[in-house]
């Protein structure tokens, strides 16, 4: 385990305090006339962490581990996105400030130990910091993907949810043998033409069902509540870090899962909105 110094006040987040240089907490892309069958989402697109919070204690080569960030999720998702004209909603900062793929009550949601490395910044934080990051970063993050979702189904189009993310080729010691994951819980629309679409374009493939991870209650955030909870089609789309390291892997990958979900989408038609399911 790697041990880092005691916490800090200088690690403590203060909206006030955001620098001009620093981003915005979230950006959406979009094209000219953007799709109204697709959103995408990238929750841990990035590793920045806002100047003030002097990298929450961490060194760069720890914030550039898949402890950070989901490495190569945003590429992947910027192409995928100016492929199919979809607009993408993505984080601009760390999962260690804040995790915005966890609901608020999560033991994970601003963890102080990842994958062997104490956060010194996420040591002992006071309620009051927790609930500061938690609006800036959570809630707006969220709300933006909300807003989005109210225009569209107050339009009464039925977009397909496509959260895009990244895992580690190794944890724990185990060597992950999937190139490329499917999670879900209670709607599965989506996952068999799916994983067929993958396997007729490569079957050689190796796709986990809720592997590496799965969606299990209160686990994760963006799809139990902007998915299950609006009764959308969707599907959380996790890929090998190792296969999306640099651009040539993200805009392969891109394109491999963007003909696939077109297929898959055509051939689970008509997708309509279901019951909504509580998240």
């Amino acid at each position: 385990m790697t041990t880092a110094p005691a916490r800090s006040s200088g690690y403590t987040f203060d909206p006030a305090r955001m620098a001009p240089a620093d981003p915005p907490p979230h950006t959406t892309m979009q094209s000219a006339n953007p799709s109204p069958r697709w959103l995408l989402t990238c929750d841990h697109a990035s590793n920045t962490v806002p100047a003030h919070m002097n990298a929450l204690g961490l060194s760069a080569a720890e914030l550039d581990r898949h402890i950070g960030w989901d490495i190569g999720a945003e590429g992947v998702a910027r192409h995928m996105a100016a492929t199919l004209d979809a607009t993408l909603i993505f984080a601009e900062y760390s999962r260690l400030v804040i995790d915005l793929n966890r609901p608020l009550a999560s033991p994970t949601l601003i963890p102080a130990l990842a994958d062997g490395t104490e956060v010194p910044g996420n040591t002992d934080i006071s309620e009051a910091e927790i609930a500061a990051r938690a609006e800036f970063f959570h809630a707006s993050y969220h709300g933006r993907i909300a807003d989005e979702l109210d225009q569209r189904l107050g339009r009464n189009e039925v977009p397909v949810l496509v959260a895009v993310h990244s895992f580690t080729p190794v944890f724990d010691n185990f060597h992950r043998p999937w190139q490329v994951g499917l999670l879900y819980e209670h709607d599965a629309r989506l996952i068999a033409p799916l994983r067929a679409a993958l396997l007729t374009a490569d079957p050689t493939l190796s796709i986990g069902d809720n592997e590496p991870y799965a969606i299990r209650g209160p686990s994760d955030y963006t799809i139990p509540v902007h998915g299950q909870g609006r009764g959308l089609p969707h599907i959380e789309i996790e890929i090998r870090q190792d296969l999306i390291a640099n651009e040539a892997g993200q805009q392969y990958w891109a394109m491999f899962l963007t003909d696939a979900l077109v297929a898959a989408v055509a051939a689970a038609a008509p997708l309509t909105l279901l019951p909504k399911t509580k998240a």
